[in-house]
């Protein structure tokens, strides 16, 4: 596997081995060793998977420590494009964002460690989405930015009027509003 790290600390972009003959694929998609290995030392506890359709945009979502989440994330079937944003106020790139598109075709993970809102766009007509947690979900820990914060100003890559929004993440505070607990 090829680990790509990226201009936040932390944030990598993995690129497992692909093994293609005219049967399909192979690929491990997780070993804790190699990741170890790699230093991705998390440990996994929860699994999740979404399907959605093309507009969708979820996010920017994380958990309020001591329930934070770090996530190995990837997606099975179509196109995201999958975005974190730096919360860690000691940070150096606090406030910065770095994105990556995740297919069916390239088979990328991307690991966002604890201290980090994460998001994704649906580019294809429909997405299904993985991601591995290492700390179960806590609905009382969730928390988000919100993610047409026109300071971060990210180009989800989905025209405004395509975007489908679920009412929470309409609603999140921008990230100069929010109560950083990170």
């Amino acid at each position: 596997m090829n680990i790509i790290s990226t201009p936040i600390p932390g944030l990598l972009v993995i690129e497992p081995k692909v093994f293609n003959d005219a049967r399909g694929y192979f690929v491990e998609t997780y070993n804790e060793q190699r990741y170890f290995d790699a230093g991705i030392t998390a440990r996994f506890v929860q699994d999740n998977q979404s399907c959605s359709c093309y507009g969708v945009v979820r996010g920017l979502h994380f958990q309020r420590p001591p329930y934070s989440q770090a996530k190995l994330v990837c997606c099975t079937r179509g196109r995201v494009l999958d975005v974190a944003v730096d919360l860690r106020k000691d940070s150096p790139t606090f406030g910065q964002w770095y994105s990556v598109e995740l297919n069916e075709d390239n088979h990328r993970q991307f690991f966002i460690p604890r201290g980090f809102a994460h998001g994704f766009s649906v580019l294809s007509e429909t997405a299904i989405f993985t991601y591995k947690c290492d700390n179960l979900y806590h609905p009382e820990a969730d928390g988000g930015i919100l993610l047409m914060d026109p300071a971060l100003s990210i180009d989800w890559q989905v025209p405004a009027d395509k975007m489908i929004l679920s009412d929470k993440d309409k609603h999140h505070p921008l990230l100069a509003d929010f109560n950083n607990p990170f």
